[in-house]
Parts: structure tokens; C-alpha cells; sequence
């Protein structure tokens, strides 16, 4: 995902919210920042703030990004490498349930080039940190990518699955867990994504709420994701008991993830990457 300015509407937002003496404060892993102001009615101020309003501003925060601890669930979450973990590191990926037990997604940009075919000598590394490699290194043993990224790297199918080697007798699976898939869920979702920029040795992770970039694409207001995050997983639906959630993204898609470390877009998880998921397991 390449970088660019912050833009200048997230400025103008917060000089209007101190203008009408309001206050904002996002918490660490909160979906949205809360927002306190004194008009308790619809009825505007004399600045012309209405709880309506204020409710749009919020809507549109960032949410808050910072170091990911080594949980259960980040460490599904790893960084894509080229040979080992001492090789270049540029996308992230993270283990998604099937019935091999060995699959992981992440975005098509990381795994095949539509010009020269599939990336070689891919690694994945869960929960690397560091240098550390505490669940293993997993070769990437085969892809599957839709025939439209293939074709013109469509932006709409920005998803891909791919099977790891066992390693030690065992699948990924075993060893760590998988998120569930999710498709058809809808554009507005909390969700929280987790994973590696390039300029880093540990995973950074933000929750926010998904919105509508188009019919074809989800949005996320998150800072600092830049080059190596795609693919980080945008995970919902956390389940305590298992530590696991279901994934409904993945940084990709529209400007192969977007063109500011502040913004980020998946492809839509529709039917089309429900039929991906099934030649993939099939």
C-alpha cells in the first residue's frame, strides 16, 4: 500500500469541534470515539452544532492504531517474507478455517502479479516479532486468485487463499487456530485489523467501523498502515471462548489498498470470494 498525505478535511474537523467547544476522545480498541457536547437536543447552537451533526463527525473519526499484543488472536496474523524471515518482507496474511486445515488469505497484489504470474518463494510467519519466529515459518505451496485479478488485476477480487506446507506433521490450523470467513456481511461492521508494516518488527493493530466505498469495495478510516499491511485481516465477530473472529476484508482492493497510510479499502467479500474460497478448498 503506498503512502500519501493526511488530508486536510480530518483538520478542518477538529478545528470546527473546538470551535463549538466540544471534546473527542477515541479508546484504545473502541470502535468510535466518544463525543460529549453540551447541545442536549437537535436543536443547533449558536455555531450551528446539532447532536446530528456531531454524530456524522464522529462517525467519520479515525480510529486509533498502536502495537498489537501478542494474543491468541493477533498471532493468527503474520508477515508475508520472501524465502525466511530474514528475506523481504512486504504483505501480511492470517489462517482462515477450511478443511485442510492450512489455508490462509490475504490480498492477490502480494501473491501474483498479473504480468509474470504467481510470486515464488513466499513464507508466511505468524506472529513474528522481532525477528522472532514463535509459531514456525510456512511456505506458501500453491495460490488461488480470481481470473479477473489474473486477467487485469481487477481491484474488485484484490483476494487471494493460499495453502501452507505442514510443518513438523502438523497444519497451520492446528497449531494456531483460524478465523472464520465471512461474506455477504454488509459495509458498515466493526472490525479490528491487525498487521505488519514494512518499516517494522511488530504488528500494529485498529478497530474501527467499515463503511461503503462502493458496491464492490469497503473502507476504513485507521493511521500509519502503510507498505507490507496488505492483506492484514479486517476481523468481526469476536468470539471470547474461542479467541477468534470472523474475517470480512482484507487491505487490498481499490489503489491495491489505498494510496494513504490513513485510509485503507477491501474488496467486498461477496459471492465471488465465497467462490474463490470453495475452488481454494475444493
Amino acid at each position: 500500500m503506498t503512502m500519501r498525505g493526511t488530508g486536510a478535511a480530518a483538520a478542518a474537523l477538529v478545528l470546527a469541534l473546538a470551535a463549538a467547544s466540544c471534546t473527542t476522545a477515541a479508546q484504545p480498541g473502541s470502535i468510535a470515539p466518544t463525543v460529549t457536547s453540551a447541545p442536549p437536543t437537535d436543536t443547533a447552537n449558536g455555531h450551528g452544532w446539532t447532536k446530528k451533526r456531531f454524530r456524522g463527525a464522529a462517525g467519520r473519526h479515525t480510529g486509533v492504531t498502536r502495537t498489537a499484543k501478542p494474543t491468541v488472536l493477533n498471532g493468527l496474523v503474520g508477515a508475508v517474507f520472501t524465502r525466511n524471515a530474514g528475506g523481504d518482507h512486504f504483505c501480511t496474511a492470517s489462517v482462515v478455517d477450511s478443511a485442510g486445515l492450512n489455508l490462509i488469505v490475504t490480498a492477490a497484489h502480494c501473491v501474483w502479479d498479473p504480468k509474470i504470474g504467481r510470486r515464488s518463494d513466499l513464507v508466511f510467519v505468524p506472529g513474528y516479532r522481532n525477528g522472532d519466529t514463535p509459531s514456525g515459518v510456512w511456505p506458501l505451496v500453491s495460490v488461488t486468485v480470481d481470473d479477473g485479478w489474473k486477467d487485469h488485476a481487477d481491484p474488485d477480487v484484490d483476494v487471494a487463499f493460499a495453502v501452507v506446507q505442514a510443518q513438523n506433521g502438523q497444519q497451520v490450523q492446528q497449531v494456531l487456530g483460524a478465523n472464520k470467513l465471512g461474506v455477504n456481511r454488509g459495509y458498515q461492521l466493526p472490525v479490528r485489523i491487525t498487521g505488519y508494516p514494512g518499516s517494522s518488527d511488530v504488528p500494529i493493530t485498529c478497530s474501527n467501523t467499515t463503511t461503503e466505498q462502493s458496491a464492490t469495495q469497503l473502507r476504513i478510516d485507521c493511521p500509519d498502515y502503510t507498505g507490507g499491511t496488505s492483506g492484514s485481516p479486517w476481523v468481526t465477530d469476536f468470539d471470547p471462548s474461542t479467541r477468534t473472529g470472523t474475517v470480512v476484508g482484507v487491505i487490498g482492493g481499490y489503489q491495491e489498498g489505498g494510496d494513504s497510510p490513513n485510509t485503507s479499502y477491501s474488496s467486498y467479500f461477496g459471492d465471488r470470494v465465497q467462490a474463490l474460497y470453495d475452488r481454494a478448498t475444493g
